[in-house]
């Protein structure tokens, strides 16, 4: 049985003063894709510069995913500063290798 990956993740811009969380099942792919909208007005990633990985999940189940990318856009910036530094301490931009 085939294995299915997704992924919730968050990211920033150089100055890391904005985050965005998104889901997708290909996190290298869409890390392209917000790199290749830096700068582009219509999406806020692009419109921010949100191209920075700083922090991701991998899902088995899309529902799961669905509901963490949902849960995480609720949260404060302070909680997800917690969240991301509980991994990432200090806040080094990551690759996407899942």
């Amino acid at each position: 049985m085939k294995s299915h990956n997704y992924f919730v993740y968050i990211t920033t811009n150089p100055s890391k003063t904005v985050l965005y969380v998104g889901m997708t099942n290909d996190l290298v792919y869409r890390l392209e894709q917000h790199r290749e909208n830096r700068g582009k007005p219509e999406t806020f990633a692009g419109r921010y510069f949100c191209y920075r990985l700083l922090y991701y999940e991998r899902y088995t189940y899309v529902q799961h995913a669905i509901d963490r990318e949902k849960e995480l856009k609720e949260w404060s910036r302070e909680k997800k500063m917690e969240l991301i530094k509980s991994e990432n301490p200090y806040l080094r931009f990551l690759k996407a290798d899942p």
